[in-house]
């Protein structure tokens, strides 16, 4: 075992790791860990852009911003979170902009804005002109620019290290973090880094479905390690479909698309969403969006030999003005569908996007141990966390911002505290529980496949935990993890090396995956209402006397959930400050 001390340690090299370690590393010796190199992360697919109420185009405020985003969260939105994401959203921008960050320009030489779905100008009245973007590469911008400014900084990262644990040691009865365990894929050999903070920024989870825009790293690590280590997670029902996934792909086609004037049309050339969101058609929230595409199929309205999308129309745009503003999105339709956007409408179809669940957090990015307290030294940020700025459903844009301005935040408080704090013992035993799932994996010699296992989870997730759920899918999806928790007992894996042994780390992932899935399922079960991206037909309209609060779901042995053995939910209330719940009409 080689121990490794820093005052602040990261976990995951995305937007929100890396804007925490510019923070932390200024101030404190740091370290970054990340399962690939840093600017292969997934912060690098964002595409559309990131909003702040800049005004540089048209008339804007925050206030504005902050209801939109509150709305557009279907009021499940802790509303101090907003508040301070959407003041702060200023000065993100114009950070970014300072440490060198290419955003497309005006005329007159200012940071340019577009349209976005949910963005609004007087509280919901009509579209403004939000997003602060580079053409449709504004995620991979963000990470090149945070990158070069921790180099900057002097951050120390240790690439391909796969965190597995994190090492709890008990101080006058409380459990605390004092370090993490992580797998070194070069090397195959286990490190141990000692910190006084930790910050976990590990993304999101994605891959438990099959269709989705996730990258396949997104297995959800970070969660699973928080639920293993007897913290909770909060609203894992929640998750975002994006609407426009390449039809069978699922590969993303940004919102920018629709943002530039791109129109959503059935199978007759109806521009639909007229009839769904007759304000702002096209740039309703994604949630909304996504199930009326949804629904245009089930009806019989969609496109193709199977019926089973919807189209983009991008035709009736200049081919100069796609070129100058969607470049990526528009060659990933010629590559991957053979379509030629300038003359041809583009199939597109929901995918699986982004969880608004995850490790919850307060606006100073300090993990919860319940409903009430806080963890010292604990600290999350991104997609991995829930300090539920997103509610029940993610405005776009407000992702790239999360990141910037929480991960910011965490960093900030991460090496605030290791400034007084003392290092925490490593217990003898910090290791034990990562060596033994690893000679799991290793000594396994069942009849059951990794990969086998990993798509039947992820079929089942896509028929039965998409768009539209029900009790009756939800059990069908959990009564299929039930098995496939079992199967995994008997997986083996072909490669018993040291090095580089990625068949390992993908048994450990699917593990992860299998337990985040289960925990997303059971809150889906219990939440008998339908709220921004959680939609349930046999309870299809929101409950705000019932179930206008946080789902917070423990792993426990002796726990049974609605008929679920191991998983404990809880709740915790719903933060207000002066919006109170309304209809959501757009």
């Amino acid at each position: 075992m080689q121990v490794h001390k820093y005052d602040v340690v990261i976990v995951g090299a995305g937007g929100a790791g890396m804007r925490a370690a510019i923070e932390a590393g200024q101030r404190s010796r740091t370290a970054v860990l990340t399962k690939i190199y840093p600017t292969r992360s997934h912060t690098g697919a964002a595409q559309g852009g990131m909003c702040a109420a800049l005004a540089n185009v048209e008339e804007d405020n925050w206030e504005w911003h902050t209801f939109d985003t509150i709305k557009g969260g279907d009021y499940l939105v802790d509303q101090d979170a907003a508040e301070v994401m959407a003041k702060e959203a200023i000065d993100a921008v114009l950070d970014l902009e300072k440490m060198g960050l290419p955003f497309n320009r005006t005329p007159e030489g200012r940071i340019d804005q577009r349209r976005f779905g949910g963005h609004t100008r007087d509280h919901g009245k009509s579209p403004v002109r939000r997003a602060c973007y580079a053409a449709d590469r504004t995620g991979h911008m963000i990470l090149q620019t945070l990158y070069q400014n921790c180099v900057k900084h002097n951050v120390e990262f240790y690439n391909e290290y796969y965190v597995l644990d994190l090492i709890m040691t008990e101080v006058d009865g409380v459990r605390r973090p004092s370090g993490v365990v992580s797998y070194d894929l070069a090397s195959g050999e286990i490190h141990v880094f000692q910190a006084k903070s930790i910050v976990f920024a590990s993304g999101g989870c994605g891959k438990i479905f099959k269709t989705t825009s996730n990258a396949h790293t997104l297995t959800g690590d970070g969660m699973a390690i928080a639920l293993r280590s007897g913290l909770p997670l909060e609203d894992m029902e929640f998750v975002q479909f994006h609407p426009t996934g390449l039809a069978g792909l699922g590969i993303l086609v940004s919102e920018a698309a629709r943002g530039e004037g791109g129109i959503l049309r059935n199978s007759e050339g109806e521009r639909f969403m007229e009839r769904y969101a007759p304000t702002i058609k096209d740039l309703a929230p994604r949630d909304i969006v996504a199930r009326s595409m949804a629904n245009e199929v089930r009806e019989g309205r969609g496109c193709g030999p199977n019926k089973d999308y919807v189209l983009l129309d991008l035709t009736h745009l200049e081919p100069a003005h796609i070129d100058a503003k969607l470049p990526d999105i528009t060659e990933f339709a010629r590559t991957y569908l053979g379509v030629e956007p300038y003359t041809e409408p583009v199939p597109v179809f929901p995918t699986a996007h982004y969880a608004m669940g995850g490790i919850p957090t307060n606006i100073e990015a300090e993990v919860f141990r319940n409903s009430e307290e806080t963890i010292p030294g604990l600290y999350a940020a991104g997609e991995v966390a829930c300090v539920s700025v997103h509610g029940s459903n993610r405005l776009g844009t407000n992702s790239l911002l999360d990141i910037n301005v929480f991960g910011r935040r965490a960093g900030i408080q991460a090496a605030q505290y290791a400034a007084t704090a003392e290092f925490l013992p490593i217990p003898d035993d910090a290791t034990e529980r990562t060596e033994a799932l690893l000679e799991l994996m290793r000594s396994g010699h069942g009849e059951e496949k990794v990969g086998v296992l990993r798509k039947e989870l992820q079929d089942v997730m896509d028929a039965d935990m998409q768009v539209f759920r029900t009790a009756k899918t939800i059990h069908s999806a959990l009564d299929k993890i039930a098995e496939l928790e079992d199967r995994y007992t008997r997986i083996a894996i072909q490669d018993q090396g040291k090095r580089f042994n990625l068949d390992l780390l993908e048994a450990v992932e699917l593990g992860f995956l299998l337990e985040l899935a289960k925990v997303m399922a059971v809150a889906a079960l219990h939440r008998e209402e339908s709220r921004g991206g959680h939609f349930r037909e046999d309870f299809p309209d929101r409950d705000d006397e019932n179930f206008m609060k946080h789902s917070m779901a423990y792993l426990d042995p002796e726990a049974e959930t609605d008929s679920v053995a191991g998983i404990r939910l809880e709740t915790k209330p719903v933060i207000f400050t002066r919006y109170e719940p309304m209809e959501r009409k757009y």
